[in-house]
């Protein structure tokens, strides 16, 4: 619930106005959580108390296109690239004064993590992603990927046309709830808990960001030219070189196991992936205890990194 997220704060941090919650002492470790697509920041309901509780600073933003969450010109593009993603995280950093953070997320929100990880590496403790390394390699978006996961990317392929931006306007509800029950098929969520969620796709940028989203990461697209620079460096695939604990979930119906890869390769500094079963892809609001101590290992610096 809202209120277990803690008290709702503003603040202009780079191109947006942000909307997030936060909760726990103002001087304790920082840790961000950043939601996917297409959830919002219910997703940490669960989560946060149990880092606030353990002493930790727990700031979770909407996403830019996401609930109150706004952009401050009307000119910037609604871009929903990765470089975007991640360079607000590192604004948001900059507003809050907030040296360094544990940064974690799972489906745009790791994108957004492993991003910021990844180009400013000073700035993050440590990262906690759901499906491991979660930058687009932009140069293989036209190669085919095997025929189970290009029915499970269907969505991203209606996206490309207007038919899907228009579908995406209109039945935003009703196709965001399908996504929910396809990724996550154990999960028995119940219509007010989606409805809680749903809220925040109602923002008037949603649409714009979403569909820029799946057409820039497969060419279709132009980026903001705002982040080109950062997207020059994101087209190395350059490694995560912070300590990591990846995450999947045993009933992904999107990326996780029998279908996810391994992105052992893409991690050089100390690392530890978990497979939690029985859970789906909104891992943090199905399984909160566990993303917790995903992130209450880095914040702690666990057994894994001692041996590294």
């Amino acid at each position: 619930m809202v209120g277990r997220l803690g008290p709702l704060r503003h603040i202009h941090a780079g191109a947006l106005h942000v909307a997030f919650h936060e909760s726990g002492p103002a001087d304790g470790p920082p840790v961000l959580l950043m939601h996917g697509f297409p959830y919002d920041v219910q997703a940490y309901a669960e989560v946060a108390p149990i880092l606030a509780a353990k002493g930790c600073r727990v700031v979770v933003p909407y996403l830019r296109g996401f609930g109150p969450t706004t952009f401050l010109n009307a000119d910037t593009p609604r871009s929903g690239e990765q470089a975007a993603l991640g360079a607000d995280v590192l604004a948001l950093l900059d507003a809050l004064a907030i040296p360094r953070a544990v940064l974690a997320g799972y489906d745009w929100g790791g994108t957004a993590a492993c991003v910021a990880a990844v180009l400013w590496p000073e700035r993050c403790v440590g990262l906690v992603s759901l499906n491991g390394y979660k930058i687009q390699d932009l140069t293989i978006a036209q190669q085919p990927a095997t025929p189970e996961m290009e029915r499970r990317w269907w969505y991203q392929y209606y996206f490309h046309g207007e038919r899907g931006r228009a579908g995406l306007t209109v039945n935003r509800q009703a196709l965001c709830k399908l996504l929910w029950q396809l990724w996550s098929p154990t999960w028995a969520f119940d219509d007010a808990t989606y409805a809680r969620s749903a809220a925040a796709f109602d923002n008037p940028d949603f649409v714009e960001v979403v569909i820029h989203s799946y057409r820039h990461r497969f060419g279709l697209v132009d980026g903001d030219p705002t982040y080109a620079p950062l997207q020059s460096q994101l087209a190395k695939m350059p490694p995560v070189t912070v300590a990591s604990v990846t995450l999947d979930g045993s009933d992904d119906g999107v990326m996780g196991p029998p279908n996810s890869v391994s992105h052992d390769h893409h991690f050089t500094g100390p690392y530890e992936h978990r497979v939690i079963a029985g859970v789906g892809h909104n891992l943090p609001q199905e399984m909160p205890v566990a993303f917790a101590d995903a992130v209450l290992t880095l914040v702690r610096g666990g057994t894994f990194l001692a041996s590294a």
